[in-house]
C-alpha cells in the first residue's frame, strides 16, 4: 500500500475514533476527560470489527460468477443498528472506567512526570534528612521503636539530639523547633527548654543576591527609594534578612527582604513535614496521642503565610487600626502605684510592601532575652497578657504568635510586639461568646460557662449538656485556685471538648493556641507568673468597663437603633393580623421548593426514574419482539419484529447507561 492510500485509510481512522468518541459521550450527556474519550473511541474501533462480523455475515453474499444480489431495503435498517451497537461499545467503555477507574484515581501523563521529579527531589531530602536523624541518635524514633526515656537526664539527652538534628535540618525544621518549644501543653519541660535554644540566626545573604530582590520589589535600586540605605544587615535569619534604612521624608525604617529561593525550600520541606507527621501518626502511639498530622499542617499554613511578606503588612495594618478604634493607643498596667509598661506595634509603608519585601517602622531595643526580672518583669507581663486579651476580646485582630522572639525591649522600658505574620480574626459574634466564657469563668458559673461554650463551638445535637456542665464544674474547682498550672489548664480543656464531641472552629483554636504560646513568653518575663489570676483579674476589670454608665448608654442606644425600625412596623402588621382573622381570611402561605438547590435535586431525581422506567421498558419490549416467531423477513436471517427487538435493546441499553454513568459518577468535592 502506497503512502497516500496509508495516510487516507489513517485519516478516516481517525475520523472515525473520534466520531466514536464524541457520540458516546454526546449520549451518555457527562462531560470526560480529552484522553480517556479517545481511549473508549480507539478501543470500540478495534473491538467493532471482531463484535460485529457475525452480523454482517448473515447478509447473502454475491456468488463467485454469478448475478449480484440485493439485500433489500432491510440491510440498511441492518446497517443502522450495527452503527448503533458500534457507539454502544465506547459507552459501555466510558461507564465501565467511570466505576472502575474513576477520574483522579490515576495521575495522568504531566503529573506522572511531575510527580517522578518531586519523588526524586524527596528522595534526596530523605536521605539528607535520615542522615541527619541518625548521626543524632533519632533513626529508631522515626521509626516509632525507640525506647521510652523515663529519667529526667534521658530526657534531656534526647531533647538535646532533637534540637541538634533540627538545627542541621535547615530552615524549616528550625521554625518547626521554635514553634514545639512554646508548646508546654504537648512536650515535657525538657523538651521545651532544649528547643527554645535554636537560634534562627545564619549568615547573611550577600548583597549580589539581595539586591535584584530589592530592585523587583521596590521598582528600583534602593538607593533611588531611600534617602539612606545599609548594605549591611541589622540581623538575618533563615527566611529574611534586615536591613536599616531612612526614607526621603526622614522616617528611619528597616527593611526586611526574603531570601532568594527560600520559599522552594520551604515548600519541599514542609512536603516532607506533613509526610513524616502522617506516617508519625499512623505508626507510633505517641504521634496519635499529639495529633502531629494536625500539628504539622497548622505549621505549614503558617510557615506560608509568613513568607508573603504582603500578608503581613496587611496583619499589621489590621492590628493598629483595630486598636485605634476599638482600645487605647498604647495598653498601660501600673505597677506599685507609679510607672506603666505600654505594649506598641511598628508602622508598616504600605507603598514599599510587596511579597518579598517589607519595609517597616524602626524601633531601637533589645532582645527580650535581656530584660530584667524583678518586679519590671511581673510589669510587662502583666501589659502584654492585657495587650493580648484585649485584641482577642475587644479588638477581634490579635497576634497569634506572641512567642519570645516576637517580642523586643524598647529604649523607653515600653514592650514591642514584632512578626504579625501570623494573625487571627474574630467576628463580634465570636468576641461577645469568648467575653461571657471569660466572665463566666471569673464567676465559676459552670451553666454560664456551658452556654457561652456552645455558642463558641458548633453545638452537636446529641451533646450531653448536663454532663458537660458537670465536667466544666470540675475543671473550675481544680484550676481556677492560686497557684494552679496553666498549661495543664489548656490540656485539660481540650480534653473536655473532645471528649463532648465539640469541634473546635480554626479562629478559636487560633486564639487557644496563642494563649498556649503566651503562657511561655509570660513565664520568660516572670518566672511563676499567675496566668489564670490575672486572666480572672482582666475579666473583673473589663466586666468594670462594660458595666461602666457610658458602655452601658452606648450598648441600650445601639439596642434600641437595631430594635426601633421593627417596633415602627409592629403595630399595622398586628392590626392586619386581626383584621384577616376576624374576617375568616387569615392563612399561611407556604413555598415549596423554594430553594433552587431544592428544585434542581427534584428535577434530577425525576430524570434518573424516568429513563430508569423507559430503559425497562424497552428492555422488556425487546426481550418480548425477540422471543416472538414469524413475522414479515427484513432479510433472510432477521425478522422485521427481530429487527424492532434488537433496537430496542440497543435503545433500552443506552438509557442504562446513562443512568449508571450518573450513579458511578462521585461529586467533584468527593474525589480524592
Amino acid at each position: 500500500m502506497d503512502f497516500p492510500v496509508t495516510l487516507v485509510v489513517s485519516v478516516a481512522a481517525l475520523v472515525m475514533i473520534l466520531l466514536l468518541a464524541g457520540a458516546a459521550r454526546r449520549l451518555l450527556g457527562v462531560r470526560f476527560g480529552a484522553i480517556r474519550t479517545f481511549l473508549a473511541g480507539l478501543l470500540a474501533f478495534a473491538l467493532s470489527a471482531p463484535l460485529l462480523s457475525p452480523i454482517l455475515d448473515s447478509f447473502p453474499r454475491t456468488p463467485a460468477g454469478g448475478e449480484p444480489v440485493d439485500p433489500g431495503i432491510g440491510a440498511v435498517w441492518v446497517l443502522l443498528l450495527v452503527a448503533m451497537c458500534v457507539v454502544l461499545i465506547p459507552m459501555v467503555l466510558l461507564v465501565l472506567a467511570e466505576a472502575l477507574v474513576p477520574p483522579g484515581s490515576i495521575p495522568g501523563p504531566l503529573e506522572v512526570v511531575r510527580s517522578m521529579r518531586g519523588r526524586i527531589s524527596r528522595a534526596r531530602r530523605y536521605s539528607q534528612i535520615t542522615r541527619i536523624a541518625i548521626r543524632h541518635g533519632l533513626g529508631p524514633y522515626l521509626r516509632g521503636r525507640g525506647a521510652r526515656v523515663e529519667d529526667r537526664p534521658g530526657r534531656r539527652r534526647l531533647a538535646a539530639s532533637l534540637r541538634q538534628a533540627l538545627d542541621d535540618g535547615g530552615v524549616t525544621f528550625v521554625k518547626l523547633g521554635q514553634v514545639l518549644s512554646t508548646r508546654r501543653d504537648l512536650l515535657p519541660a525538657e523538651f521545651v527548654e532544649e528547643l527554645g535554644l535554636l537560634q534562627d540566626r545564619v549568615q547573611p545573604a550577600p548583597w549580589e543576591q539581595i539586591e535584584p530582590v530589592l530592585t523587583a520589589e521596590l521598582g528600583g535600586p534602593p538607593e533611588s527609594v531611600f534617602a539612606e540605605f545599609d548594605r549591611t544587615p541589622l540581623a538575618a535569619a533563615s527566611i529574611a534578612q534586615v536591613h536599616a534604612a531612612r526614607l526621603r521624608t526622614g522616617e528611619s525604617v528597616v527593611v526586611k527582604v526574603r531570601r532568594p529561593g527560600i520559599d522552594r525550600v520551604v515548600a519541599r520541606d514542609l512536603d516532607i513535614v506533613r509526610r513524616l507527621a502522617a506516617t508519625l501518626e499512623t505508626r507510633t502511639r505517641w504521634g496519635r496521642s499529639l495529633g502531629v498530622r494536625e500539628l504539622a499542617e497548622g505549621f505549614a499554613v503558617a510557615l506560608c503565610e509568613e513568607l508573603d511578606f504582603r500578608v503581613e503588612a496587611a496583619n499589621m495594618a489590621a492590628v493598629i487600626a483595630s486598636r485605634a478604634s476599638g482600645a487605647p493607643p498604647a495598653v498601660s498596667v501600673a505597677a506599685g502605684g507609679s510607672g506603666g509598661v505600654a505594649v506598641t506595634y511598628p508602622g508598616p509603608v504600605p507603598s514599599l510592601c510587596g511579597e518579598r519585601v517589607l519595609v517597616m517602622e524602626r524601633l531601637t531595643g533589645r532582645p527580650l532575652a535581656a530584660a530584667d526580672d524583678g518586679a519590671r518583669g511581673l510589669e510587662r507581663a502583666r501589659a502584654l497578657l492585657d495587650c493580648l486579651l484585649r485584641q482577642v476580646l475587644v479588638e477581634g485582630v490579635f497576634h497569634a504568635d506572641p512567642h519570645p522572639g516576637n517580642l523586643m525591649l524598647l529604649d523607653d522600658g515600653t514592650l514591642a510586639l514584632l512578626d504579625f505574620g501570623s494573625v487571627g480574626r474574630l467576628d463580634a459574634a465570636v468576641r461577645s461568646a469568648l467575653q461571657r466564657f471569660l466572665l463566666a469563668m471569673n464567676r465559676q458559673d459552670p451553666v454560664a460557662v456551658t452556654d457561652a461554650l456552645l455558642e463558641v463551638m458548633p453545638r452537636p445535637e446529641d451533646v450531653d449538656e448536663p454532663a458537660l456542665e458537670r465536667a466544666l464544674g470540675q475543671f473550675m474547682a481544680r484550676h481556677l485556685v492560686p497557684g494552679s498550672a496553666s498549661v495543664q489548664m489548656f490540656t485539660d480543656l481540650f480534653r473536655i471538648v473532645s471528649g463532648h464531641g465539640l469541634s473546635v472552629p480554626p479562629e478559636v483554636a487560633a486564639v487557644f493556641r496563642a494563649l498556649a504560646t503566651l503562657e511561655g513568653t509570660l513565664q520568660r518575663l516572670a518566672p511563676g507568673f499567675d496566668l489564670v489570676g490575672e486572666a480572672r483579674a482582666f475579666a473583673g476589670r473589663h466586666l468594670s468597663e462594660r458595666l461602666d454608665a457610658g458602655a452601658v448608654k452606648e450598648t441600650v442606644v445601639q439596642e434600641v437603633a437595631t430594635l426601633l425600625p421593627m417596633l415602627r412596623r409592629l403595630p399595622r402588621r398586628i392590626e392586619r393580623i386581626a383584621s384577616a382573622a376576624e374576617h375568616g381570611r387569615l392563612g399561611v402561605n407556604v413555598r415549596l421548593l423554594a430553594d433552587d438547590r431544592d428544585r434542581r435535586f427534584l428535577t434530577g431525581l425525576l430524570h434518573q426514574v424516568l429513563l430508569t422506567v423507559l430503559g425497562a421498558t424497552a428492555g422488556l419490549m425487546a426481550a418480548i419482539l425477540l422471543g416472538l416467531d414469524g413475522g414479515p423477513r427484513v432479510t433472510p436471517a432477521i425478522s422485521l419484529f427481530q429487527l424492532i427487538g434488537y433496537n430496542l435493546l440497543v435503545i433500552s441499553a443506552i438509557l442504562v447507561l446513562r443512568v449508571l454513568i450518573v450513579v458511578f459518577r462521585r461529586p467533584r468535592d468527593a474525589r480524592p
